[in-house]
C-alpha cells in the first residue's frame, strides 16, 4: 500500500510542480508519472508487455472520445465559416441581457442535454454560441463556461439517453428509471442552489450600469461580415434532433460538418475547396478588423485538437498502468476499511470516484471501478442499489469536467476555449452535488433500505454467482 500511495503522491507533486511552479506542459508530468508507476509495477513482478497492453487498452476505451474531439474541431471551424455560430451569437445577443444570462444559459444547456443525453454535444453546439453571447454581454468567460457546463452535466446525469446514466445503475445493480428518480433528490436541490448563485452573480452584470455598447458593436460586426439569416439556426437544431433520435455521435457531428460547409458556400460565398481543406483543418481565421470579434471567431479546426488529444493519451497512459497493475483496486479495498457507517461509506465512494477521475483520467472508470468495489459494502448495510448508483453519478460524472487532464475536462476546455482551472470554480452544480450527496449519507435522508426479503435475495444471488464462478474455473 505504501508503494501505491507513493505513486499517487508522486503524480500529485509532479502535476503541482508543473502547473504552479514551472507553468509548463502537463503532458510531460503525466509521462514521467506513468514511467514512475511502471517502475513500481515491474518491481512488484508485472511484465512490461502486460502493462503496455493495459495502457493500449485504456487508450482504446477513449478512442471514441478522441474521434469526437477531432470531429468537433472541424465542426467549430466550418460552423463559423458558414455563419452558423455568428448567427447564433447575433440572435442570442438580441434576446439575452447580462442580468439573466447565467441563469438562462444554465437552463438552456439543461434542456438541450436532457434531450440529447450528452454534455459534449451540448457544449459543442449551443455551448460555443453561448460563450460568444456571454463575451458580447461582458460576462467573464470562466463564469459563462461554468454555467454552460453545469447545465450540460445536469442533463448528462439525468437523461435516460446518457451513457453514464445507463452505466451507473448497471454497475450498482439498480434499474435505469429507478436510478433517475433517485437522483432527482440530490440533483434537483443542487440545481436550484446553483441557479440562485448564478442569479446573484448575474445581478452584478445587469441593471443600469451594464455597458451595452460592446453588444451593439459586436452585432454590427456580425451583420457586416456575415450573411445573417434565421435559416442558419437550422443546422444546430438538426444536429440536436439527430442525437435525440439516437443517431450515433460521430455520424451526427459529421452531418453537422456537412451542413456547415454547405452554409459557408451557399450563404457566405466561400470557396468549397478552401472550406473543406483549409478551414476544416486549420480552423476559421476571422479578419473583421475588430479585435474582440476576431479573437472570438478565430477558432476550430482539426489541428486545434492536437494539444488536447495528446494530453488525453498521456493521462490515459498512467491510468492504464494503475488499472492493469491493480493499484487502483487495492487502493479502493484499503479505503473500504474506514467505512464504519453509511456516511463514511458514501464519503469513501465519493473520494474514490474523484481520485479515479484524477489518477486514471477516465470518467467511465470512475464509475465502473468504485461500482464494482463498493457494491457489496452497500448491500451489506442493506442499502438499496440505487443509493450506490446515485453516489457514483453525483461524484464520478460531475467531477470529471473539473480535472484538466481528464477526457471530459480536456474536451470542455478545448471546445469552450476556457482553461479548466479557470471555469471550475463556477461549475456550481458539479461542486455542490457531491456535498448534497454526502449530507444525505451522514443524515440518512433518502438513503433507502432493503427489506429483509430483498436482502435475503441478494445473499442468494451472491451464492449462485459464486457457485457459477467456481464451475467456470474448474
Amino acid at each position: 500500500m505504501w508503494q501505491i500511495l507513493l505513486v499517487l503522491l508522486f503524480l500529485m507533486l509532479t502535476l503541482v510542480w508543473t502547473i504552479l511552479i514551472t507553468a509548463g506542459y502537463v503532458h510531460i508530468a503525466l509521462i514521467i508519472s506513468a514511467a514512475f508507476a511502471t517502475i513500481i509495477a515491474i518491481l512488484n513482478g508485472f511484465k512490461w508487455a502486460y502493462l503496455e497492453k493495459g495502457i493500449i487498452t485504456n487508450i482504446g476505451r477513449s478512442m471514441q472520445a478522441i474521434l469526437i474531439l477531432f470531429t468537433v474541431g472541424i465542426l467549430i471551424g466550418t460552423w463559423i465559416a458558414g455563419g452558423i455560430v455568428p448567427a447564433m451569437i447575433y440572435y442570442g445577443l438580441m434576446i439575452m441581457s447580462p442580468g439573466i444570462y447565467l441563469v438562462a444559459t444554465c437552463l438552456i444547456c439543461c434542456i438541450v442535454s436532457l434531450a440529447t443525453g450528452s454534455s459534449w454535444t451540448t457544449a459543442g453546439t449551443v455551448g460555443i454560441a453561448l460563450i460568444g453571447v456571454g463575451a458580447g454581454l461582458g460576462i467573464p468567460l470562466p463564469m459563462a463556461a461554468g454555467a454552460i457546463i453545469s447545465g450540460a452535466y445536469f442533463g448528462d446525469k439525468m437523461s435516460p439517453l446518457s451513457d453514464t446514466t445507463n452505466l451507473a445503475p448497471a454497475m450498482a445493480g439498480s434499474t435505469l428509471f429507478e436510478h433517475v428518480r433517485h437522483m432527482i433528490k440530490t440533483t434537483g436541490p443542487s440545481l436550484i442552489i446553483a441557479l440562485i448563485i448564478y442569479g446573484v452573480l448575474g445581478m452584478g452584470h445587469g441593471g443600469e450600469n451594464a455597458d451595452m455598447s460592446q453588444v451593439d458593436t459586436l452585432m454590427s460586426v456580425m451583420v457586416e461580415n456575415f450573411n445573417i439569416t434565421p435559416i442558419l439556426l437550422i443546422p444546430p437544431v438538426l444536429v440536436i434532433l439527430m442525437v435525440v433520435f439516437k443517431v450515433p455521435a460521430i455520424p451526427g457531428l459529421l452531418g453537422g460538418v456537412v451542413l456547415g460547409v454547405l452554409c459557408a458556400v451557399a450563404f457566405q460565398g466561400a470557396d468549397l475547396g478552401e472550406v473543406v481543406t483549409l478551414t476544416a483543418y486549420d480552423g476559421f481565421v476571422s479578419e473583421t478588423g475588430n479585435e474582440f470579434a476576431d479573437n472570438l471567431l478565430t477558432r476550430g479546426g482539426f489541428s486545434s485538437m492536437y494539444y488536447s488529444i495528446g494530453l488525453i493519451i498521456c493521462a490515459l497512459s498512467i491510468g492504464g498502468v494503475l488499472d492493469s497493475s491493480n493499484m487502483l483496486k487495492i487502493f479502493c479495498e484499503y479505503l473500504l476499511k474506514f467505512a464504519k457507517n453509511t456516511g463514511s461509506l458514501v464519503l469513501i465512494t465519493i473520494v474514490t470516484c474523484i481520485l479515479v477521475n484524477i489518477a486514471a483520467s477516465d470518467q467511465y472508470l470512475s464509475i465502473v471501478l468504485p461500482g464494482r468495489m463498493y457494491k457489496e459494502a452497500f448491500e451489506d448495510r442493506k442499502l438499496k442499489n440505487k443509493n450506490l448508483s446515485r453516489v457514483l453519478e453525483d461524484s464520478g460524472t460531475l467531477s470529471s469536467p473539473l480535472v484538466p487532464w481528464n477526457t471530459c475536462g480536456t474536451y470542455q476546455s478545448t471546445t469552450l476555449g476556457v482553461p479548466t482551472v479557470e471555469y471550475a470554480p463556477y461549475c456550481f452544480l458539479n461542486i455542490i452535488n457531491p456535498f448534497v450527496s454526502l449530507f444525505y449519507g451522514f443524515t440518512g435522508i433518502t438513503m433507502e433500505k432493503m427489506t429483509d426479503e430483498e436482502y435475503e435475495e441478494v445473499l442468494r444471488q451472491r451464492a449462485l454467482d459464486a457457485e457459477l464462478a467456481a464451475k467456470t474455473m474448474s
